[in-house]
């Protein structure tokens, strides 16, 4: 634990970001550190709970409570307030082989079942986590480790994603040859090009920890896609193991009238290039929000990365539409703790748009109907969207549906349309042609403790298994499914 009366003596505090203003008018990222004195302070008020829930990572209410990959929390809280910075590093990279990922992009399922959370404020996990890594690296604490000996086995990891990376990560450790085959030009997946470069640096951040994993003996292949470029059955004749970490990238469409016309994009497409403009690329995808009305379909994390890249090319104005209710201002009471609070969240990007254009830019509770559009050249262009007002209400199975509220119908001038509504699963190029099962869902059938798929020698993790969810979890599936590879090649 940290001091013993640290939470009562010491209020939460966070670092504070740059400020909407300034950055803005960059890529640059927006989250600045602690001072060590607050560093220590924030640490001190960890409590010594009799059951930490922030590392329990269970599943509540069909959401995660706690750490998924079960981070040692109270234990390294308590060597930051001594200053125990190496021994704190140590204990944070038993679990989390990327730290600096989760602590800049991962919501804190943690906090949310932090023990003091149940009176105030919870203790700043994140920031702490955050504050650990980069001060290890600062001091040249994390330094390539190759495995002593090898094993003679060999795994071949498809999707350089944060699954991927993961289970990379451990069997290189374990002493197998790992490869990792990735079908985009960089390594990274999602962190590369689903991730703005504002909330994780690219040359700086990722960058920093792909050259140690290349050190340390892990062989990284782009633009290779399994199952066109190469058959998975190949990949096995070379290979004693594999492990599938390709995502869940088919993205959910939205079916309406005028999605066909130039204009509307998916939102994976519109952040991937961009990322690509920001390292340097030409390219020809390259889509810009300069002086457009931007409308974003998807209330999630995903459309909020919208919003804040929209923002910085210079939108005219920019619109968030969520077909969900509002979320209340405080915990409600069928929503207890530890559970994840389900309350109305401000983030960084609808920080911005209410700097910049004085409101925030979600609407809530609104349903596209129609994509308006207009002749230019013989082409269709957007020119607006038509939209409604729905309730949620209880058909007559007792599922909720969304209902049109009559005289609720609006027009909004759009000149671009980003839709970012989720994922359905993995897309099925891989799937279909190795006859690899699917469950209800579509996802790669395979249990989570062994992650085996139906055919020998093959393994599932991450989204790809589980379906689009947090870097964490990725992360914990990958560590996981490395674990049960070894004993298979054991």
């Amino acid at each position: 634990m940290g001091k013993a009366t640290g939470f009562m003596e010491y209020k939460r505090e966070v670092p504070k970001e740059r400020p909407p203003k300034e950055r803005i008018n960059d890529w640059l990222e927006f989250k600045n550190k602690f001072s060590e004195k607050a560093a220590k302070i924030q640490g001190a008020r960890c409590m010594e709970c009799g059951i930490p829930f922030c590392h329990s990572g269970l599943d509540i209410g069909g959401m995660v409570s706690g750490c998924p990959v079960n981070n040692l929390i109270p234990e390294w809280n308590d060597l930051i307030y001594k200053g125990k910075w190496e021994e704190a590093v140590k204990r944070l990279l038993k679990t989390n082989n990327f730290p600096e990922f989760t602590g800049r992009v991962c919501p804190a399922p943690c906090e949310g079942s932090c023990t003091v959370g149940l009176n105030d404020p919870a203790v700043t996990i994140k920031a702490n986590e955050y504050q650990i890594i980069e001060k290890a690296f600062a001091e040249g604490w994390i330094q390539p480790e190759p495995p002593e000996k090898r094993t003679g086995k060999s795994a071949a990891v498809v999707g350089s994603g944060p699954a991927g990376l993961a289970a990379a990560d451990q069997l290189n450790k374990l002493g197998h040859k790992v490869t990792v085959y990735e079908r985009q030009d960089r390594i990274g997946g999602l962190l590369v090009y689903g991730i703005p470069n504002m909330k994780l640096d690219k040359k700086k951040v990722l960058k920093r920890r792909l050259k140690i994993m290349e050190a340390e003996g892990i062989e990284f292949i782009t633009e290779t896609e399994i199952g066109k470029d190469l058959s998975l059955a190949e990949l096995q004749g070379g290979f004693d193991a594999v492990v599938l970490t390709g995502g869940a990238t088919k993205a959910r469409d939205l079916e309406v009238p005028g999605r066909e016309a130039d204009g509307v994009h998916f939102a994976v497409d519109y952040l991937k290039a961009n990322t690509k403009h920001i390292l340097g690329d030409q390219n020809e995808d390259y889509i810009s929000a300069q002086d457009k009305d931007v409308i974003v379909i998807g209330g999630g994390d995903t459309g909020t990365d919208c919003v804040a890249t929209a923002i910085r090319q210079g939108a005219k104005s920019v619109n968030q539409f969520e077909i969900m209710p509002k979320s209340p201002s405080e915990r409600q009471p069928d929503n207890p703790w530890p559970e994840w609070s389900k309350t109305l969240k401000v983030d960084y990007g609808q920080e911005e748009a209410i700097e910049l254009f004085g409101s925030d830019p979600r609407e809530f509770l609104i349903m596209t109907e129609e994509i308006l559009t207009e002749e230019a050249e013989g082409q269709k262009i957007v020119s607006g969207v038509k939209t409604v007002k729905i309730n949620w209400e209880r058909n007559d199975e007792n599922r909720f549906v969304p209902i049109e509220q009559p005289g609720t119908e609006k027009i909004w001038s759009a000149d671009l349309i980003l839709i970012a509504m989720g994922f359905l699963g993995p897309e099925e190029t891989i799937i279909e042609k190795a006859g690899l099962e699917q469950d209800q869902r579509s996802n790669i059938d395979a249990e989570y403790g062994d992650f085996k798929t139906n055919i020998d020698g093959v393994f599932a993790a991450g989204d790809m298994r589980r379906g689009q969810s947090l870097i964490v979890n990725a992360i914990d599936e990958g560590r996981k499914a490395a674990a049960e590879i070894d004993q298979y090649l054991s």
